[in-house]
């Protein structure tokens, strides 16, 4: 079974178990659904994308979400999309009727593309480049997401707002791919700042009275180089390497957010 056909049976046996409860509200709370973000919210590497520029999908987990809710959504979620692009131009999506906000920021503005492609280089050490990644974490990040959810807060004051984490990317076991890149210990090193990631970015939902979506257990298991990968590695388009597939989107966003919503 191809990757589309398994996301949607998996879409379809998680709807009944997760989203029962929030079917039988259905009367009492018509969504206004918004979801924010970068390349992990529009679903970049999920296929079946709807704007070749932003590279939304109908396979990724706003749209999944939304089906499942029955909810009105304003999918502004943009591949690439820094701190500074969301605050310019997502911002409409929001207003004072808006139900629920999800959004994913925050990988754009940690130099963590250039990190990783410094450890798919063979004979490259990238751990200058992955200490530098943590640095901005930990220094310009939390100001960076201060801003962003203060805005949001501003334009949605009676919305519920998840804050969507990111998943490790590899399984600290195994290499595959033409290049057999990164190394093991390359693999350790970025999970690690995946993990530093994690951190800043649920203490700064907090601060906002955010709710944070963990999602690494829902990937644990399903990394670049397992069996069942919900993550690409390596591969053309560019754009979607070491981003979720359709799999990650439909067993593993999908039901980690409806969860919390």
């Amino acid at each position: 079974m191809n990757p589309v056909r398994l996301a949607a049976a998996a879409l379809a046996a998680s709807a009944v178990l997760i989203l029962t409860p929030a079917a039988a509200e259905a009367s009492s709370w018509p969504v206004e659904y918004a979801a924010l973000g970068d390349s992990y919210s529009s679903g970049t590497g999920a296929g079946n994308y709807t704007d070749e520029q932003c590279l939304r999908s109908d396979l990724a987990y706003p749209r999944l979400l939304a089906n499942g809710l029955g909810a009105d959504l304003a999918f502004a979620a943009c591949s690439g999309a820094t701190s500074a692009d969301l605050l310019a131009e997502q911002l409409g999506a929001l207003h004072e009727s808006t139900d629920l906000v999800t959004l994913t920021i925050g990988g754009n503005d940690i130099g963590w593309t250039e990190a990783v492609a410094a450890c798919l280089t063979p004979l490259v050490d990238c751990t200058d480049e992955i200490a530098y990644s943590e640095t901005l974490i930990r220094e310009e990040l939390p100001g960076l997401l201060d801003g962003v959810y203060g805005a949001v807060a501003d334009r949605a004051p009676n919305a519920e707002v998840l804050v969507i984490g990111y998943p490790r990317l590899f399984n600290e076991r195994s290499t595959c791919g033409a290049l057999h890149q990164p190394t093991v210990a390359e693999q350790v090193r970025m999970n690690q700042g995946a993990d530093v990631l994690a951190e800043v970015l649920a203490d700064a939902a907090a601060a906002h009275d955010f709710t944070y979506v963990d999602v690494r257990d829902a990937f644990a298991g399903h990394a670049v180089c397992d069996e069942v990968p919900y993550l690409h590695g390596l591969r053309y388009p560019t754009a979607e390497s070491f981003h979720p597939n359709a799999l990650g989107h439909a067993n593993g966003y999908y039901p980690a957010v409806a969860r919390a919503v």
